[in-house]
C-alpha cells in the first residue's frame, strides 16, 4: 500500500506546476466578475457582482493556506482584484494593483495564486482600478488561526462578516467622469450594510421598498463580528443598539480587549469584535453605520441601518436610532478612540510566540519620509491629488515587471523625503527606494480639510503616533513604542498627522495609497521599491509567474486569449479546472500522507 501511495504522490508532484508542501492545503475559487442589476437604495443601477452575487463571497481560509482564485473578467473594462491587508510575502506579483500587475482585459481570465503566510485576521478584497470599488466587487477575507495556536478568547458561537460603506446611486463610470471633468463627487446617497440599504427606521428619510440586512443570532451566545469599511470616502461610526462591542483584533493583530459602545471605522479599515447576545429580545435591535467627521444636519440620510434579530425576538425594531458620538465633527474624541486601540503583547497570532516579541522600539530608523497631502489642485489642465507635490500616474508597463525585464524609464527613484518648498505640483512616476531589511518611518500629514486614510501593501505597520498640527522632529518624543497596534490602514485627521514604522523585510514593489477612492484615482499614491541586492536566485522573492500578463512595452510577450463573455464563461472556467485539479490532488494526497504518518 505504501509503495502504491508513494507512486501516486510522486506522480501528483510531477504533474503539479509548483510542488505543494505537506500541511499547507490549497483553497480553490472560481469567480465570474460581471455586472448585475441591483437597487440597494431603491434606484436600479449596475453593480459589480461575483458569481452573480453582490457583495462577493467571503474567502474563509487558514494561516499558511495556498489560495488559488481564477478570475473571469466579464466586465466591459480591464480589472484587477487586490487583497487589502494580505501581505503576499515575497510575491508582489499577486498584489493586484497597477504598479505590479497588468490588468485583466475584458473577456479574459487570470488566476491569482498566493499563500497567506504567517497571517491571521480580518481583511477584504476589492477591484482596484478605475473607481470600480464604488460599484461593488468586494467581499470579506477571514484568515483563521491554525488549530495548534491559542486564540486569546473563547471559541465564538458564530463568525459574521459585515461590510459597511458609503454609496452613490450613480455608476462608477459616471463618478469617474465627474473626477475627470474636475468635479467633486459630493455627498453620497446613503450607506450600505452588506450591500443592502437602510431599514426603514424613519419614514421621511428612508423610502419604502428598500431591502435591508438582517443578522440572525441566538440568545446567550457570543459571536465574532468582522466589520470592514469598503466605501468610497466616508468614515463611519459603527454601533449596535443595546450591545457592547468587545474589540479583539484589527487587520491581523490581536488587540487589548476593550468594550466600546461605538467605534469609528475609517475607509479601508477592518475590525473584529466579540458580541454577546445578552439582551432581553423584547424587539429587534438596530445595527448602525453613520457618517462621521461631517456636518450631521446635512449628512443625516447618509446612514446605514440593519437589524440584529434574536431567535426569540418579540417584534420589529422601532423608535430612534442609538445615539452617535455627541458631536459628529468631534475629531478629538475620534482621535482619542484611535489611540486607545493597543496591541495585545501577550497573545500569539500566526505563530506561538507573543506578538510583542518583536521589539520595534529598540530598532534604529534608517529612512524617514514625510508624505504631505493637500487639497487637490490643477496640474496640466486637470484636477489632481498629490503627495509631496507629486501626483502619481499609473504606468503603461507595471513597475515590477519593468524591473524584471530591464525596461528603462518606467519610473524614477527620486521621491522627496520631505515636501519640497515652493515647488509647483507635477505629475510623476517617482518611487521610494526602500532599503531591504531597513526600518522606515512614514509620516502622513493631512493638510486637506477632510478625513483621509492610507494603506500600505505588503506589510503591517506600527501606528506609533497621531496628533494635530504640523509634524516636527520633536513629535517623535510622543511616539508610543510600547504597544502600538500593527495594521495596514491608518486614519489621518484633517489638519493632523499620523506616523507609522515598518520593517522592510518583504521584497517587491509595494503600493502606499490613499484609501479614499477619489484621492487615489487622482494620483495620491506612491510605491516603495524593496530589493535584496544579494539575491541572485529568487530566495527572497518569487520569480515572474508563469501566467503573468504583459502590457505596455512588454506587450509582445503576451499570448492572446480568445475573449469569452457570459455565454462562454462556464466553458472558460472548465478549461482552467484541470490545472486546479492537479494541485488539489497534490494537496489532498499530502494531507492523507500526513494523516497516515501521524496515525502510525
Amino acid at each position: 500500500m505504501w509503495r502504491l501511495l508513494a507512486l501516486v504522490v510522486s506522480a501528483a508532484v510531477l504533474a503539479a506546476p509548483r510542488p505543494a508542501m505537506a500541511g499547507d492545503p490549497y483553497a480553490f475559487f472560481d469567480w465570474d466578475v460581471s455586472y448585475v442589476t441591483a437597487a440597494p437604495l431603491g434606484i436600479k443601477q449596475q453593480v459589480i457582482g461575483i458569481n452573480g452575487k453582490f457583495p462577493g463571497p467571503v474567502v474563509n481560509i487558514t494561516t499558511n493556506w495556498n489560495v488559488v482564485v481564477n478570475v473571469l473578467n466579464d466586465l466591459d473594462e480591464p480589472l484587477l482584484i487586490t487583497w487589502n491587508g494580505i501581505q503576499h510575502r515575497k510575491n508582489c506579483w499577486q498584489d493586484g494593483v497597477l504598479g505590479t500587475n497588468c490588468p485583466i482585459p475584458s473577456g479574459w481570465n487570470w488566476t491569482y495564486e498566493f499563500q497567506v503566510k504567517d497571517q491571521i485576521g480580518s481583511f477584504f478584497y476589492f477591484p482596484s482600478t478605475g473607481l470600480q470599488r464604488a460599484a461593488g466587487g468586494f467581499g470579506g477575507i477571514v484568515v483563521n488561526n491554525r488549530g495548534v495556536i491559542a486564540v486569546p478568547f473563547g471559541r465564538p458561537d458564530g463568525d459574521i462578516t459585515i461590510l459597511i460603506g458609503d454609496w452613490y446611486n450613480r455608476n462608477h463610470t459616471d463618478l469617474r467622469k465627474m473626477l475627470d471633468e474636475g468635479k467633486e463627487l459630493g455627498m453620497p446617497d446613503g450607506v450600505l450594510i452588506n450591500g443592502k440599504g437602510p431599514y426603514r427606521y424613519n419614514d421621511s428619510l428612508v423610502p419604502a421598498g428598500i431591502e435591508h440586512e438582517t443578522i440572525d443570532v441566538h440568545p446567550g451566545r457570543t459571536y465574532r463580528i468582522r466589520v470592514h469599511n469598503v466605501g468610497t470616502s466616508t468614515s463611519l461610526n459603527f454601533r449596535i443598539q443595546g450591545h457592547n462591542l468587545l474589540l479583539v483584533e484589527t487587520e491581523g493583530s490581536y488587540t487589548t480587549q476593550q468594550n466600546y459602545t461605538s467605534l469609528d471605522v475609517h475607509v479601508g479599515q477592518s475590525y473584529s469584535f466579540l458580541l454577546t447576545t445578552d439582551q432581553n429580545a423584547s424587539s429587534d435591535y438596530y445595527v448602525v453605520a453613520s457618517a462621521r467627521i461631517v456636518n450631521e444636519s446635512l449628512w443625516q440620510r447618509v446612514t446605514g441601518v440593519a437589524v440584529l434579530r434574536y431567535s426569540n425576538s418579540g417584534g420589529a425594531a422601532s423608535g430612534p436610532l442609538p445615539d452617535p458620538p455627541q458631536d459628529q465633527y468631534d475629531k478629538t474624541l475620534s482621535m482619542n478612540q484611535a489611540r486607545s486601540v493597543r496591541w495585545n503583547l501577550s497573545a500569539g497570532a500566526a505563530r506561538p510566540n507573543p506578538q510583542g516579541s518583536f521589539r520595534y522600539s529598540s530598532i534604529n530608523v534608517t529612512q524617514a519620509y514625510l508624505l504631505r497631502s493637500t487639497t487637490p489642485v490643477e496640474i496640466g489642465g486637470r484636477r489632481r491629488a498629490a503627495l509631496n507635490g507629486l501626483s502619481f500616474s499609473p504606468p503603461e508597463t507595471p513597475l515590477r515587471l519593468a524591473d524584471a525585464y530591464g525596461v528603462e524609464g518606467a519610473y524614477t527613484l527620486d521621491f522627496p523625503e520631505r515636501p519640497p518648498p515652493d515647488a509647483a505640483p507635477r505629475v510623476a512616476r517617482s518611487v521610494i527606494n526602500g532599503t531591504y531589511r531597513g526600518f522606515m518611518e512614514l509620516i502622513f500629514q493631512n493638510n486637506d480639510t477632510r478625513m483621509q486614510s492610507y494603506h500600505v501593501d505588503g506589510y503591517a505597520v506600527f501606528v506609533v503616533g497621531m496628533d494635530y498640527g504640523e509634524w516636527t522632529e520633536a513629535s517623535r518624543g510622543a511616539y508610543n513604542k510600547g504597544d502600538s497596534v500593527a495594521r495596514s490602514t491608518v486614519q489621518v485627521y484633517p489638519g493632523a498627522w499620523t506616523a507609522v514604522l515598518v520593517s522592510l523585510d518583504n521584497v517587491g514593489f509595494w503600493n502606499v495609497r490613499s484609501q479614499n477612492l477619489d484621492s487615489w484615482y487622482l494620483g495620491q499614491e506612491v510605491y516603495v521599491r524593496v530589493v535584496n541586492p544579494e539575491d541572485g536566485a529568487n530566495k527572497t522573492e518569487m520569480a515572474v509567474p508563469r501566467n503573468a500578463l504583459y502590457c505596455g512595452q512588454l506587450h509582445k510577450y503576451q499570448k492572446e486569449q480568445t475573449p469569452h463573455h457570459k455565454a462562454a464563461a462556464a466553458a472558460s472556467a472548465a478549461a482552467v479546472r484541470p490545472l486546479a485539479s492537479r494541485r488539489q490532488i497534490v494537496a489532498s494526497v499530502m494531507l492523507v500522507v500526513g494523516a497516515l504518518v501521524f496515525a502510525s
